[in-house]
């Protein structure tokens, strides 16, 4: 099988929340580098310190948090306190994490917890907490009278994943009614078994609920109120956007270029094979046993037709060479059995996403069942230029236009062999290979943290005024990511729904 690379390791009151719910929608792609328990990979090299450089956590100094042009100037001092139900390399931990370093950007006082939190400590855990720590945030246990004392006094409350809503009655216990005024119930999921009572009972009595996609937030509007018998609290749906560091670098062709060259070098591939990559933490849900299946499919397809495209490989980012889970054992034996071992490559769980971007030439998402709430690597993918072969399920459909930024397929089996199509596709047709990726690059170059921010703020505070009454706003936001072409307005913005009952 393919050498496994290494991978980097690293990365109130109830009005008062209602206002940042549309604040706290963006967030940044940290992509600082943390060494991993696997082997290492070959030092930096000349110019790519210089390229990865340009891809790191901003500092505290960074930023003025005095200026009154920083759209979250506004949270200056205020205590805000996180609750995560893992503390992992996984989507809902890192976003929570970034939120986190936002805050401190300008000023405000952190507190993250993790409930329930294993017993056992491993590196990853490890490593992520003294990140936090280095950032200023303060870590402490979800349990006892300091996290109760914390809550009481917090001036907003995040809950990260329908699932953190098992702390309220696990720990606050009398205590929750006093804090759920003040409570942001961020949701990512999309699976059936996460709607039960044991988890959301307590969301109706929230400020309000945030979701990343507009697909997501109609699933739990409806399933809430068909098998819980419940209903949603005021929802905003809000899109995820690319950080700032993560465009400089897309848009930098000489870092782009030298990062390019060094993980091509280290997957042992040439400068002209072509690469397709699905960039998840490794799992059945994430569907990398039916891209195996398609990309075996497709080279089945290029052989039998006798063309002629240059070499083809799979990049499966996310893996864990550590804990060697049964589903990724199948997917290796997949490998071998299949005899494709020399176009297969694994590399482990990283948050140094930019890099893989950049030596890769097509993102596959695919995301299974109903697919991603957003899916973010999908619009840091198109920052690079990349077209994306998506399910046509969940957030996805959000973003990619069929046809034009991209190629969708149906989830499931059905997905295999369309999904092995579009591969062959986009491998014999260069110019439209690129002629995608510059479409998709053209929908998200403004959808950065710092305009976004901006119009999100500066339109609220002009509708409404802060803190005064925040019933009735309207937010405007890019256009790029949202797709609802009936509310756009003449000068091309378009409103966001201001809740769904």
């Amino acid at each position: 099988m393919a050498k496994p690379a290494a991978g980097w390791i690293p990365l109130l009151n109830k009005r008062f929340v209602l206002f940042v719910v549309v604040i706290l929608s963006v967030t940044t792609v940290f992509v600082c580098f943390i060494r991993g328990a696997s082997a290492p990979c070959d030092p930096p090299r000349n110019g790519l310190a210089a390229a990865v450089g340009r891809a790191q956590l901003p500092r505290h100094s960074d930023v003025d948090v005095g200026a009154p042009k920083n759209p979250l100037g506004f949270m200056r001092t205020k205590l805000v306190l996180l609750v995560s139900h893992e503390l992992s390399l996984s989507g809902g931990p890192l976003l929570l994490m970034e939120l986190a370093f936002l805050l401190r950007i300008v000023g405000s006082r952190v507190v993250w917890i993790t409930y329930p939190k294993s017993e056992e400590t491993n590196e990853v855990t490890y490593s992520l907490e003294h990140k936090m720590l280095n950032q200023g945030v303060q870590v402490i246990s979800a349990k006892g009278q300091e996290v109760i004392d914390t809550a009481l006094k917090a001036d907003l409350v995040i809950l990260n994943t329908a699932v953190a809503g098992k702390w309220l009655d696990a720990v606050l216990k009398e205590r929750v009614p006093q804090v759920l005024p003040k409570i942001l119930w961020w949701i990512h999921e999309m699976r059936g078994h996460y709607f039960t009572l044991e988890y959301v009972k307590h969301l109706p009595f929230v400020a309000g609920a945030m979701i990343d996609s507009h697909t997501t937030a109609e699933y739990w509007k409806n399933r809430t109120h068909d098998r819980l018998k419940i209903q949603m609290p005021k929802t905003y749906v809000v899109h995820l956007g690319n950080s700032k560091e993560l465009m400089e670098v897309a848009e930098d062709s000489v870092a782009r270029r030298v990062l390019r060259e060094h993980i091509r070098e280290t997957l042992g591939v040439r400068t002209g094979d072509l690469l397709f990559a699905i960039i998840n933490s490794v799992s059945r849900g994430k569907g990398q046993n039916l891209f195996l299946h398609s990309f075996h499919e497709s080279l089945k397809l290029i052989e039998e037709q006798k063309l002629q495209v240059p070499a083809m490989h799979a990049v499966i980012v996310g893996s864990d060479m550590n804990a060697q889970t049964k589903f990724e054992t199948e997917l290796r034996d997949f490998v071998l059995k299949s005899g494709i071992q020399d176009r297969v490559h694994f590399v482990n769980k990283t948050l140094a996403v930019a890099p893989y971007l950049a030596a890769i030439d097509v993102l596959v998402q695919n995301s299974q069942a109903r697919g991603e709430c957003f899916g973010r690597i999908t619009i840091e993918a198109m920052a690079f230029q990349l077209p994306v072969l998506g399910t046509s399920a969940g957030g996805t459909t959000e973003i990619v236009v069929n046809g034009s930024t991209g190629l969708l397929h149906p989830v499931g089996k059905e997905g295999v062999i369309p999904l092995a199509k579009n591969m062959v596709k986009l491998a014999t047709h260069v110019e439209r290979r690129l002629t995608m990726g510059k479409k998709g690059y053209e929908r998200v170059k403004e959808s950065g943290p710092l305009s976004f921010l901006r119009g999100l703020t500066e339109a609220a505070i002009e509708s409404v005024g802060f803190p005064q009454g925040m019933d009735g706003f309207t937010i405007f936001v890019s256009p790029h990511l949202h797709l609802c072409p009936e509310e756009q307005t003449a000068t091309g913005e378009v409103m966001i729904k201001q809740h769904i009952h």
